[in-house]
């Protein structure tokens, strides 16, 4: 019975299976049949390429084989290298071409031709990475042929697929830095795969040691200045907080190549190498014009899917797509493996602005600081360049990044001192203007040689506009200081550090003496400018401008700092033909007052060490008076005033009453007021005469009617330092006047 069961089970399963196969109809079996004579044919094709015939031959050639003579090898070695120089070469390709060159099947000469040409189509496999490195062991290769194949993979290293394995082996690799010839080009290597857990004792205390036995080499300095970012308490050398570019760039060799498949290939995976690869100009020169400017595409160190990125549930910053998703993964983000692409992506900036690894910013300054070099510094100044909305477009972008994180970078500040000594002063002038705007505080000890001294021989030789746009620009900077002042000055009065960017600390004391040489600098500049243009309306507004950012240090920005402006600004504002700039004036000496009472009170209530010293309190003090008598109490020219002029000379000007020439109802800058206020009070009178305004009554509503007029700085002034009284009086008589305070 159960084997009758049994067998009418199985023969159900096979009449279904038999009634399935029956209801195939023709045309699918066709489809069948004509995708496997497709692959066939394809692998036909494939089998007959002379290129994969080639990559075949190198695969299989066995070590020994003679070089002298053989022309296969020739043939197949032309045919790949024809390939790799026109658009590149795939990854298999790279992977068996470099086996075959590190394993010196033919010999080291070979070595070099292949290294020459290997230039990557798209990406770089990791593992070919890897077993090349581990050929450098064999002790065959010479030492000429490891700095070319270590000058390669610093090339293209943003260009590997991946830098897990990689960054597995680093002992290995960081056993090569004694070697003298290899160690630049290690440590290069180190920089950029280090993170904290390669960190180690010993491998400080080698860095220190091969530190004592070179010198102090800037390839050493910057691996031991990442290492200390992880672990200060190893690296207890001392380091500058400002070094000259410690690697340098050698890439050469495969510059025009590289150049040209990334062109053809501009939808594939670009190294940002490209931001520093140019063809050569045709006078053979370093300087360049602006070619590779545009920012490398956001794309991760790992591919997405991956089994690493799985494991380690990582998520690439091209994946994000909205602000909440970001926030959700905040702490399995996977940087990318070009760091400049972080400019070009608002969500990147926002990591950027909230991660918190300094090896991060090390890291794009190190890329910055070479695009900024490569392509500006050592562009043609001939100003064909100055054009170029590649170019301009950088800087921009730079420019709003630096905006969004509110600091500089630390390169952008260090090409910038190099730039200011060889810019024309019209060359993307807005853009190194506002970026010169963003450089964190500078030591007093250096500052004059850095900034002011470029500046100057610019300023001193330039058009008006550009002066009133250095101006503007110093008056920018000054006030981020007093902003970063502000912000992360500790209440102890202990060190600030003012730029997370730059590991430089500043005492309070430095942070002052620096603002102080600036505020200094530019009102030399002011004073001589002002010369220079003829006291031009539109300069001493920018002037101006700046002072009322001087004015307020103290109450605005907690600074305990006066710094009264130069005679050179003062008086030309005083005396100015426009009434708006003795307006300005006025309220500047207005809050210069506030300050300077309010740092008293405070000095005598609290017994702090904010001193005033007796000099800013005298020049105050002399021009607040001079104002005063000058403006309100009519006493120009006089003996004692600041401003004495001959008796003699009076006399021969024929200018009735000289020492009424410049109060409120003489003054050029008031003239049309007094006019208009003359005719609304004696509309009757065809003879003017601007004496009887200053009778009690009518000079009261003078007063009036000029602060009626918008004139808010003359009217604070003159309620804080102006006592007033109202005297009776008769035309052409001069009573009782306002005195100061």
């Amino acid at each position: 019975m159960e084997l009758a069961m049994s067998k009418s089970s199985n023969l159900t399963r096979t009449d279904l299976d038999s009634s399935f196969e029956s209801q195939l109809s023709v045309s699918s079996r066709t489809s069948c049949r004509s995708l496997r004579l497709a692959e066939k044919e394809r692998r036909k094709n494939q089998t007959g390429d002379p290129f994969v015939l080639a990559l075949k031959y190198f695969s299989e050639v066995k070590a020994g084989t003679p070089r002298a003579g053989n022309d296969v090898l020739k043939r197949n070695l032309v045919l790949v290298e024809r390939v790799g120089l026109s658009r590149g070469l795939p990854p298999e390709a790279i992977s068996v071409m470099l086996d075959f060159a590190m394993s010196l099947c033919m010999g080291g000469v070979m070595c070099v031709r292949v290294l020459k040409f290997l230039i990557p189509a798209t990406v770089v496999p990791q593992e070919a990475v890897v077993r090349a490195v581990s050929w450098l062991c064999v002790g065959k290769i010479a030492i000429s042929t490891q700095v070319l194949f270590l000058r390669w993979v610093l090339t293209v290293f943003d260009m590997i697929d991946s830098k897990d394995h990689l960054r597995a082996i680093y002992g290995f690799i960081f056993s090569f830095v004694t070697e003298e010839n290899l160690s630049p080009y290690i440590c290069h290597l180190l920089y950029l795969l280090t993170r904290r857990e390669s960190v180690r004792p010993f491998r400080v205390r080698k860095l220190l040691d091969l530190q004592t036995k070179m010198g102090r080499q800037p390839f050493l300095l910057h691996l031991l200045s990442l290492y200390k970012v992880f672990y200060p308490e190893l690296v207890t050398l001392s380091l500058p907080s400002r070094m000259r570019s410690g690697f340098k760039i050698h890439n050469s060799t495969w510059k025009v190549a590289l150049c040209a498949v990334q062109k053809r290939n501009s939808g594939q995976v670009s190294s940002d190498i490209s931001l520093s690869l140019g063809l050569k100009d045709e006078t053979n020169s370093r300087k360049r014009k602006f070619h590779h400017l545009e920012l490398p595409s956001l794309s991760s160190s790992i591919q997405s899917n991956s089994s690493s990125s799985r494991s380690r549930k990582v998520l690439s910053l091209e994946q994000l797509h909205s602000f909440p998703h970001l926030l959700d993964n905040l702490h399995c983000i996977e940087l990318p493996s070009q760091m400049g692409s972080l400019l070009g992506s608002s969500l990147a900036l926002c990591y950027l602005d909230y991660v918190q690894d300094d090896s991060v910013f090390l890291r794009l300054n190190f890329w910055l600081g070479h695009a900024l070099h490569e392509e500006f510094l050592y562009c043609s100044r001939d100003g064909s360049s100055g054009s170029s909305s590649e170019a301009l477009h950088f800087l921009n972008r730079l420019l709003s990044t630096q905006h969004f994180l509110q600091e500089g970078f630390s390169s952008t500040e260090g090409f910038l001192y190099k730039f200011l000594n060889v810019w024309d002063g019209s060359l993307l002038r807005p853009q190194i203007l506002g970026l010169l705007s963003d450089i964190p505080v500078v030591p007093s000890s250096c500052i004059s040689q850095l900034l002011f001294e470029p500046l100057m021989q610019l300023f001193f030789t330039s058009t008006l506009f550009f002066k009133c746009s250095v101006i503007d620009c110093l008056n920018n900077m000054l006030l981020k200081w007093l902003t970063w002042h502000s912000v992360y000055a500790l209440e102890d009065g202990l060190d600030i550090s003012l730029n997370r960017h730059t590991p430089m600390n500043m005492t309070l004391s430095g942070f002052m003496d620096s603002v102080m040489e600036l505020v200094r600098f530019v009102g030399r500049l002011a004073t001589v400018g002002l010369q220079l243009e003829g006291c031009h309306s539109l300069l001493l507004s920018f002037i101006l401008d700046f002072y009322e950012t001087v004015c307020d240090m103290f109450l605005k920005y907690g600074l305990p700092l006066v710094v009264m402006p130069p005679a050179g600004v003062f008086y030309p504002a005083l005396f100015a033909t426009d009434p708006v700039s003795v307006d300005r004036l006025s309220y500047i000496m207005y809050r210069y007052k506030k300050n300077l009472t309010s740092a008293k009170c405070q000095q005598q209530e609290t017994k702090q060490a904010f001193h005033i010293s007796r000099q800013t309190c005298q020049e105050f003090n002399h021009y607040l008076l001079f104002m005063v008598n000058c403006l309100w109490n009519s006493k120009m020219f006089l003996p004692g005033m600041a401003i004495e002029v001959d008796q003699e000379l009076l006399v021969l000007s024929k200018v009735p009453e000289p020492w009424t020439s410049f109060d409120l109802n003489h003054h050029p800058a008031f003239l049309g007021c007094a006019l208009d206020f003359h005719h609304k009070c004696w509309p009757e009178r065809k003879d003017i005469d601007f004496n009887s305004i200053k009778v009690a009554k009518p000079w009261n509503w003078y007063m009036e009617f000029l602060f009626s007029q918008g004139f808010q700085g003359l009217q604070q002034f003159a309620q804080s330092s102006i006592n007033r009284r109202s005297v009776a009086g008769i035309s052409g008589q001069r009573g009782s006047q306002p005195t100061s305070r």
